[in-house]
C-alpha cells in the first residue's frame, strides 16, 4: 500500500514516503516497551505537565496543521483550526484530570483496607482513519499516556504528514521519544503487532471491517480492543419541533467534514405532516454551503478524501434510485474520478436499498418518513448501527424518553451530536463497543485491579472463607 500524500482538491500528490519494514518497526516495539516500564512509574504531575504542554504546542501550530489536513484530505482551513482546538482542549481535559479519574476507589469489605487500582496496560496500537487526522488520535492519545501507558500509532496511509506532526507535537512537549511513535506501515504489519506479546491493547476507529479484522486477530491473542466503527445516526423530526431550526441544524450535521463522519446525521427521520416543508428548507440550507479550495478561508466544504471514495458513495446512490429512492436534490459527481462530491438528498428510502442498510460515508441526506414518534423510534432502531442519534420536539420531557429508546451510544435532544472531551464515546450493535473520552475512555486501558489488605480472616460455618 501507497503512503503517501495525495491532494484531493489538486489530484496531485504531494509527498510520498517509504513504508516501514517489520525490523524498524519491531524496534520501535521494542523501545517502546522498554519505556512502558519506566513511563508507568512518573507522577500524574509529571505527565500532566508535559500534557499540558502538548496543548500548547498544538494551539501554537494550529495554522500549520490546518495547512495539513486540508491538503492531506481536503478539510477546511476553518474546520482544520478547529479540530486542532478541539485536541488541545482535550490534551488540557486529561491533564487536570486523569488523577482524580484513576485514584484509588475504596471498596467496604471485612478487609482492614480493600480498593481498586488502576494501572496502566503497557503498550497500546492505535488504528486510525483519516477524517479527523488530529482529533481521532488525541482523542485516545490524550487519557492513554495520561495513565501511563506509551502508544504506537498506525494511521491510515493518505494522512502520513498529520502523523507526523503529532508525534513531534509529543516530542516537542517533552515525553520520551518511546512513549509516543508513529508507524508509517501498511495493514500487513498490524497483525504482526497484535500477536506480539509486548502489546498489550489495540483501539481503532474505521469501518466496519476493518474493526472485524483487528477484532478477530487481538482476539486470537487475548488482548482488549476498543472499536470506534461506522454509523448512520438517524436525525428525527416529530411535527411539534422547531422545523427552521431542525432544518437548519440538519444541513450543518449532515455536512460535518464534507459528510465523512461517523456522527454526522445521515438519515433524516420526518414524522408525516412537515416532511415535504422539511425537505425544502433542508434542500435551501444545503445549497447555501460553499465549496471550493480547503486552503481558501471561504471554503465551508471540500473534496472527498479521495477519488474512489467519490466513486464508491456515487455507486450506493445511483444503485438505491434503482431500487426505488427518489432523488430531491441533485448534487454528487461531475465526473468518476472527480473526488468532489455535492450535496445530495434522497427520499422515499426503504427496506432492501442500500441506502438504507448502509453507511452513506459522504455529503447524501437520506429524508425518511414516520407515521408517529413510536415509528420514528422505529426507523432509527432499523439500523445496524448505533453510534449516535437526535430527535427534534417542543416537549424536551417527550425527547428524553424517546432518547432512552433510541439503540446508540449517544443520543441529543434539540441539538446536533458532538463529541466532547466530557461525554463518553462510543456505540453499541455494529457501530463498536468501549468508549471513548471523559472518565470512562481513561480506565478502557487499564487493568482494574482489587487489592485487599487483610488482617484477621473472617470466619463462615467454622472455616476460612476466601
Amino acid at each position: 500500500m501507497a503512503i503517501e500524500s495525495f491532494n484531493p482538491y489538486t489530484g496531485r500528490v504531494v509527498r510520498r514516503f517509504r513504508a516501514f519494514s517489520w525490523a524498524k518497526t519491531e524496534r520501535i516495539l521494542a523501545q517502546a516497551a522498554r519505556e512502558a516500564l519506566t513511563w508507568r512509574t512518573t507522577s500524574f504531575a509529571h505527565r500532566a505537565e508535559r500534557m499540558h504542554r502538548a496543548a500548547a504546542l498544538l494551539r501554537a501550530r494550529q495554522d500549520e496543521l490546518a495547512r495539513l489536513m486540508a491538503i492531506e484530505m481536503g478539510k477546511p482551513v476553518a474546520d482544520g483550526r478547529a479540530e486542532v482546538e478541539k485536541c488541545a482542549l482535550t490534551c488540557d481535559y486529561y491533564a487536570d484530570h486523569a488523577e482524580e479519574f484513576l485514584q484509588d476507589e475504596l471498596i467496604k469489605t471485612p478487609a482492614q483496607r480493600s480498593f481498586i487500582s488502576h494501572e496502566p496496560l503497557g503498550v497500546v496500537l492505535a488504528v486510525m482513519p483519516w477524517n479527523f487526522p488530529f482529533w481521532q488520535v488525541v482523542r485516545f492519545a490524550a487519557p492513554a499516556l495520561m495513565a501511563g501507558n506509551v502508544g504506537l500509532l498506525k494511521h491510515a496511509s493518505n494522512v502520513p504528514q498529520c502523523a507526523l506532526a503529532l508525534e513531534a507535537i509529543f516530542h516537542d512537549a517533552g515525553f520520551p521519544a518511546a512513549t509516543f511513535r508513529t508507524l508509517l506501515i501498511g495493514s500487513d504489519l498490524v497483525e504482526k503487532l497484535i500477536a506480539d506479546d509486548r502489546l498489550k491493547a489495540v483501539t481503532l476507529t474505521g469501518s466496519e471491517l476493518a474493526g472485524s479484522k483487528v477484532a478477530a486477530t487481538a482476539g486470537a491473542h487475548i488482548k482488549k480492543t476498543v472499536l470506534e466503527l461506522g454509523g448512520s445516526d438517524a436525525f428525527i423530526v416529530l411535527a411539534d419541533a422547531d422545523l427552521e431550526l431542525a432544518a437548519k441544524t440538519a444541513a450543518q450535521a449532515r455536512m460535518i467534514n464534507a459528510g465523512q463522519s461517523c456522527i454526522a446525521a445521515k438519515r433524516f427521520i420526518v414524522e408525516k405532516p412537515v416532511i415535504k416543508e422539511f425537505i425544502n428548507q433542508l434542500k435551501t440550507h444545503l445549497l447555501a454551503f460553499r465549496t471550493g479550495d480547503p486552503l481558501d478561508e471561504a471554503t465551508q466544504y471540500g473534496p472527498l478524501a479521495r477519488p474512489d471514495l467519490a466513486d464508491e458513495l456515487t455507486e450506493q446512490v445511483e444503485d438505491s434510485v434503482r431500487q426505488g429512492a427518489k432523488v430531491e436534490l441533485y448534487g454528487g459527481q461531475s465526473e468518476a474520478g472527480n473526488a468532489l462530491f455535492r450535496p445530495m438528498i434522497l427520499s422515499r428510502v426503504k427496506p432492501g436499498q442500500r441506502a438504507y442498510h448502509e453507511e452513506l460515508f459522504g455529503p447524501v441526506a437520506l429524508v425518511l418518513e414516520a407515521h408517529d414518534a413510536d415509528d420514528a423510534v422505529r426507523l432509527a432502531n432499523d439500523s445496524p448501527f448505533g453510534l449516535g442519534g437526535a430527535i427534534w420536539t417542543h416537549d424536551a420531557k417527550r425527547g428524553e424518553a424517546l432518547a432512552r429508546r433510541v439503540e446508540a451510544g449517544a443520543v441529543f435532544v434539540n441539538s446536533m451530536v458532538k463529541s466532547s472531551p466530557e461525554m463518553p464515546f462510543g456505540g453499541v450493535k455494529k457501530s463498536g463497543y468501549g468508549r471513548e473520552l471523559s472518565y470512562l475512555g481513561i480506565r478502557e486501558f487499564v487493568n482494574q485491579k482489587s487489592i485487599w489488605i487483610g488482617g484477621d480472616v473472617p470466619l463462615r460455618d467454622g472455616k476460612k472463607t476466601e
